[in-house]
């Protein structure tokens, strides 16, 4: 597997080389202070939206209102994952890092004291942007200060990402908003952050400055990608409760966002040096690990919003309540990760088939979740996210090692840009086709069942609990369906790996 380096293209230019650092504790320290800012600003979001209705009840917002806090947040979270590859190797990775983590944390600090909605939007605006340019800093660091024989391991912490931190937004909305206060849905990161940028400001090398870059700054990509990005993200994220093709709202945004994604892409095509390395694509292993990483976080985002709705809607459950199945899958990642790293990083082992298994165990679990009924609790869930405890992790670390193990050594900020946005825009797919899905089979089993009571006595008889009783049995009907979807869509990326992806050796170090 060839080592990654975030070297850029222009690297030749620069008048002396550095050093390389020497691995130790100190890059070691440094790496786990950016996978702590990077978690913690997956959980910026995470909780933020979860925790939105008391948020929005102690600052007066309405729900539409509410919508576009985490639209805008959003859409700028994923913009900006696709440029800050550039920024970091321009403005020093060390510096750009030290710069997010601490305009994310001071933004973090006055969401609480908003004066009124429009400053508070503007506010979380800011904050996606910084909170977004974190991800593909801790691929970087991973790629290219660890040691061929530890690489695995540091892609296994970002790995951490997709796998531990989107299951501990529930657990942490409920513990603020039900025993200290709404305002630390904000301030929980203000701790953590300034830990992460102690670490980072110690352990990461400072780089040079590298300003001669802005010269060949590639302003028209910029302006046709970064708001083509934050068009679709909103009209993806605001498409279900606008009633999608039927508001021109969201016709214009999906419509221009589309337009003006073909033209970025067009134009990063002939740059000499783009945001976007598009003949990248023809790596078989690359594309194939885009188009399975996007599969993969549609079912994981499923199987933690799926329980969570159902809780909600028929127990009766708040976020504290439901926590503990959130944790059981999410909090032993921190063994299993580094497990199924060691296991990958073994010779004798084909992460195709590590990657397949961990598909198979997600399958399963979302078979077992199809067959849940109205007297479901939490217990009940305990077996599917025993199950996600070894699936999740299998599934996402193997698509690391084969998106990074068959590029060139100057490819490595372009790896990190695609790797790192299509996650983004994933995440925001999968939401929008899981409200889609939720909303479309919700009517469908709703009318259904309406039609099946007809005139029967029980319809007759003015119950005024009827009315909840239909609605709970249409939300474990839609609840069913969705398992089974999302069980259809790891099948179909467990096939593709038959004939697509090529075998990838662990790295090794040089002898």
């Amino acid at each position: 597997m060839t080592s990654l380096t975030v070297t850029a293209p222009m690297a030749a230019a620069a008048p002396m080389a550095a050093a390389p650092p020497v691995f130790g504790a100190r890059i070691i320290i440094g790496l786990v202070g950016v996978l702590l800012a990077v978690l913690v600003s997956g959980l910026n979001e995470m909780v933020t939206k979860v925790a939105l209705a008391d948020i929005r009840g102690a600052l007066s917002i309405g729900y539409d209102e509410g919508t576009w806090l985490v639209a805008s947040y959003t859409a700028t979270s994923v913009a900006a994952m696709a440029f800050a590859p550039w920024c970091s190797v321009t403005f020093s990775l060390r510096r750009f890092t030290l710069c997010a983590i601490g305009l994310f944390t001071l933004l973090g600090v006055l969401c609480p004291f908003a004066p009124n909605y429009e400053s508070l939007l503007l506010m979380r605006i800011l904050q996606g942007l910084a909170g977004g340019a974190l991800p593909p800093m801790l691929m970087t660091v991973a790629l290219r200060f660890l040691p061929a024989n530890f690489k695995l391991y540091g892609l296994a912490g970002y790995a951490l990402t997709a796998t531990f931190g989107p299951g501990l937004g529930t657990p942490l909305a409920g513990l603020w908003t039900e025993y200290v206060g709404w305002q630390w849905t904000f301030w929980q990161i203000i701790v953590p952050c300034l830990i992460a940028m102690a670490m980072v400001a110690y352990g990461i090398p400072q780089d040079p400055l590298r300003l001669e870059r802005l010269k060949t700054f590639n302003w028209k990509g910029l302006l046709l990608g970064f708001p083509a990005i934050c068009m679709l993200v909103i009209g993806l994220l605001q498409g279900n409760r606008l009633d999608w093709f039927e508001s021109n709202l969201i016709c214009a945004l999906l419509g221009a966002g589309s337009l003006l994604l073909v033209a970025f892409l067009i134009h990063e095509w002939s740059q000499p040096i783009p945001f976007f390395k598009l003949q990248m694509l023809g790596i078989r292993n690359l594309s194939f690990a885009l188009m399975t990483l996007a599969g993969v976080l549609v079912v994981l985002l499923a199987v933690v919003l799926i329980p969570s709705s159902y809780l909600a809607q028929v127990q009766g459950y708040r976020p504290v309540q439901t926590a503990p199945i959130m944790l059981l899958a999410a909090l032993p990642q921190l063994i299993a990760l580094p497990l199924v790293a060691a296991l990958c990083n073994l010779r004798w082992v084909d992460c195709r088939w590590v990657l397949g298994i961990g598909l198979s165990m997600l399958v399963l679990s979302c078979l077992g979740g199809s067959q849940l009924t109205s007297v479901w609790i939490r217990d009940n869930f305990y077996v599917l996210q025993w199950l996600q405890i070894f699936g999740q992790p299998m599934a996402v670390l193997p698509l690391l090692m084969l998106s990074t193990g068959s590029i060139q050594p100057q490819d490595g900020p372009f790896a990190s840009a695609w790797f790192n946005t299509v996650k983004g825009l994933a995440a925001v797919v999968a939401t929008g086709v899981i409200e889609a899905l939720t909303t479309a089979r919700l009517h469908f089993h709703s009318t259904m069942l309406v039609d099946r009571l007809g005139n029967s006595p029980l319809a007759a008889s003015n119950d005024p609990g009827l009315a909840h009783r239909l609605h709970e049995q249409a939300v474990v009907l839609t609840s069913s369906d969705l398992y089974l979807c999302m069980a259809g869509v790891a099948v179909a990326l467990i096939l593709l790996i038959f004939w697509l992806p090529t075998r990838i050796y662990p790295p090794r170090a040089p002898t």
